[in-house]
């Protein structure tokens, strides 16, 4: 059978999403099933079947899960074991000592991966330039080895002194524990970091090998049940820094795959801001279990090198390329509760696909976010997720009623509402996190608001942050899963080198640095086996002030060998030091300290469909009216909307509902709508 299509799946904590695009005509089809965590290929094929397709017809399946980042957060990844170069043994245990919050009498430290019991050491020293100082140990690395194996060991994360510098002793320790075991997972810090900073080098590397059987395994499943269902395309991986890469790329590098459903999104956003009159967007993406926030300016999102697993304050460092998203325990799933001291929570446990919220019916009896906006009249009991989940009214009502309203002494609504404005407020702090902090002012911004539960707290999330305008793009709760298909062939080379910022240093040794990654770069993409459209190289450099210990990451243009190429870099990474602290020090002298370069092997895509124009009577589209709550008070009778029916150019004011199979935009009093060209919602929010 021709391949005629390509299929990309998104795994969230509630549901899997599947978007399928035919590659004649760049028409999509959608499909939606709750995520099954017990085995999460069974949810992937649910939602490939229910977008009426069959991997069968499919040239590529490209897919983000949330396999890895769920192994971390929930510990169940494989019986894990580091090897570091004696002496160092302590490093990963210590981390930072970081203490953000200095007088939190219940601050934690991060809890490692790996309890110190299964920390070993081996003889051996590099210096910081690569040279030898202290040769390896073979005879006692093969001891060790045989004992891990024994002792039952699946993974093992191989982490020495100065590996960014010289990879021999790391590649010869793994050489001699696959001699001792083949079937052993190994990870050496150096495939997956060439950078310094040993404790954030030791994490990343520790975090890809107690996830890497796991995640590998998953892979490898979901390829053999494709390639079983006749599929002879290839299967590619959504990863955090917003590009795809092979198969067995992702089976080696799995902590790459930690934010791969939220990169998505954000490279979908980039590729729908160039049709809208602005391209620097506030990316709001809101599922069942978290919301994540992104900016891009220029439609172009930061690339960040560093990522921590459940936080900076007590998170993991993981040293690995990431777009720079902020993400918060705050989802339709999120839960309601009430501490101590009678203060109203929301999140970040979540009640997930499994048992779910209260009015799923399903087993969940505690209140949500999603049972909220039920109370408050915004969902549609029979229409929910195209009709094949009936929401339980009652269940949500009862939830919140008596685990909400009555102990604080509040009306149900009342108890509704404040969940609702208190996760509008956490998301808001989201947002600021990416904008505010970075020293943007989010007014200046677009918000485009996706995921299954993103447009239906836009407008409130908007009006939180003074911003005037939100788009919701066509088929929201499978925006994720559509950026994946917009998405090329993407990997990142990074390698400390400590250099001043000067002319001669540019020319020479800097300027090697990059053909070196460049090199590398070329060959990893040649090995993918896949024919690129186009390939382009881009490069960053981590430069700091002379003296400082943290860098900025700055573009870095071609021609290092110009006349004026160290005034323009200086001068770029003052403006950029200045837009991030609010200060700067041109007249001091700077120094590179990491070289970066990003390999973009870009694939042809389909363009989508315009909408076509029609009927500008919105009443067309009209389902019903029912009595809604959008703010205290009393309901406000209000027009719901079938989105599928509204054509290009119609315009109406709030308030109002706009349903649609994989979400639900809200749209409060004080709202005008337009349906522009492409099917894509312009809110004008009036009160910004």
């Amino acid at each position: 059978m021709i391949a005629r299509s390509r299929i990309a799946v998104d795994i969230g904590g509630t549901f899997t999403d599947v978007t399928v695009m035919d590659v004649a005509t760049g028409a999509v089809t959608f499909g939606k099933a709750l995520s099954t965590p017990e085995n999460l290929a069974d949810g992937v094929f649910a939602a490939i079947e229910r977008a009426g397709t069959a991997p069968s017809t499919a040239e590529f399946v490209i897919h983000g899960s949330t396999v890895a980042i769920n192994a971390i957060l929930e510990r169940k990844g494989a019986q894990t074991a580091l090897i570091t170069t004696e002496g160092f043994r302590d490093v990963y245990e210590i981390g930072r000592i970081n203490r953000p919050d200095s007088f939190n009498l219940f601050f934690r430290k991060h809890v490692p991966l790996v309890a110190r019991d299964r920390v070993f050491e081996v003889s051996e020293r590099m210096l910081h330039d690569g040279a030898v100082w202290k040769a390896f140990d073979e005879p006692g690395a093969t001891t060790l080895a045989v004992d891990l194996v024994a002792a039952g060991i699946e993974s093992v994360a191989i982490v020495f002194l100065h590996a960014y510098a010289n990879v021999d002793h790391e590649n010869r320790m793994r050489e001699i524990l696959l001699a001792t075991d083949p079937q052993l997972f190994v990870t050496a810090s150096h495939d997956v970091s060439r950078e310094y900073r040993e404790y954030e080098r030791t994490s990343t590397t520790v975090a890809n090998a107690y996830v890497g059987p796991r995640v590998s395994r998953y892979i490898e499943d979901l390829d053999q049940r494709l390639r079983a269902g006749a599929f002879a395309g290839e299967l590619l991986i959504m990863q955090s820094s917003g590009g795809l890469c092979d198969v067995a790329t992702a089976k080696s590098q799995c902590i790459q795959m930690l934010e791969s459903g939220p990169a998505a999104g954000v490279v979908g956003a980039s590729v729908l801001a160039a049709g809208l009159d602005t391209q620097d967007l506030i990316c709001f993406d809101m599922g069942g279990t978290t919301a994540k926030a992104c900016v891009l300016q220029d439609g172009i999102a930061n690339l960040s090198p560093d990522f921590f697993v459940g936080g900076y304050n007590e998170g993991l460092a993981i040293r690995i390329p990431v777009l720079d998203i902020k993400e918060v325990g705050t989802g339709g799933g999120s839960i309601a509760w009430i501490d101590e001291a009678g203060g109203l929570h929301v999140g970040p446990q979540s009640a997930g696909a499994s048992p779910g919220p209260a009015c799923y019916g399903r087993g969940g009896t505690h209140p949500t976010v999603t049972d909220a906006h039920l109370v408050l009249g915004r969902l549609s009991p029979e229409r929910f997720a195209d009709g094949r989940l009936h929401l339980d009214a009652a269940a949500a009502e009862r939830a919140i009623r008596t685990q909400i309203a009555e102990p604080l002494g509040i009306e149900l609504a009342a108890a509704a509402e404040g969940i609702v404005a208190i996760a509008t407020t956490q998301m808001a702090y989201a947002v600021r996190t990416v904008s505010t902090e970075r020293g943007l002012d989010p007014r200046d911004f677009v918000l485009i608001a996706y995921g299954g539960a993103g447009p239906m707290q836009a407008v409130d999330v908007a009006r939180e942050l003074a911003v005037r305008d939100v788009v919701i793009p066509v088929a929201p709760g499978h925006f994720s899963a559509y950026g994946m298909l917009t998405a090329d062939l993407r990997r990142e080379y990074a390698r400390t080198f400590v250099a001043p910022l000067k002319a001669a240093t540019l020319a020479a040794a800097i300027a090697q640095r990059y053909d070196e990654l460049a090199a590398e770069a070329a060959a990893w993409l040649a090995s993918t086996g896949i024919v690129a459209a186009d390939v382009t190289y881009e490069r960053a450099a981590d430069i700091r002030y002379h003296g400082q210990e943290h860098a900025v990451t700055i573009p870095i243009p071609t021609a290092l060998d110009a006349p004026d190429a160290e005034q323009a870099i200086k001068a770029a990474f003052d403006a950029q030091y200045l837009q991030r602290y609010g200060h700067n020090a041109p007249e001091e002298p700077a120094e590179f300290v990491a070289a970066r370069v990003s390999v973009v092997g870009t694939l042809n895509k389909p363009r989508p469909p315009m909408l076509l124009s029609g009927d500008s009577d919105p009443t067309e589209a009209l389902i019903e009216r029912r009595p809604v709550r959008f703010t205290a008070g009393a309901p406000v009778q209000t027009a719901i909307y079938d989105r599928a029916r509204l054509n290009a150019g119609m315009t109406f004011a709030g308030p109002a509902m706009i349903e649609e199979p994989g979400s639900l935009t809200c749209v409060p009093p004080g709202v005008e709508v337009l349906v522009n060209p492409y099917g894509h919602l312009i809110l004008t929010v009036e009160e910004a």
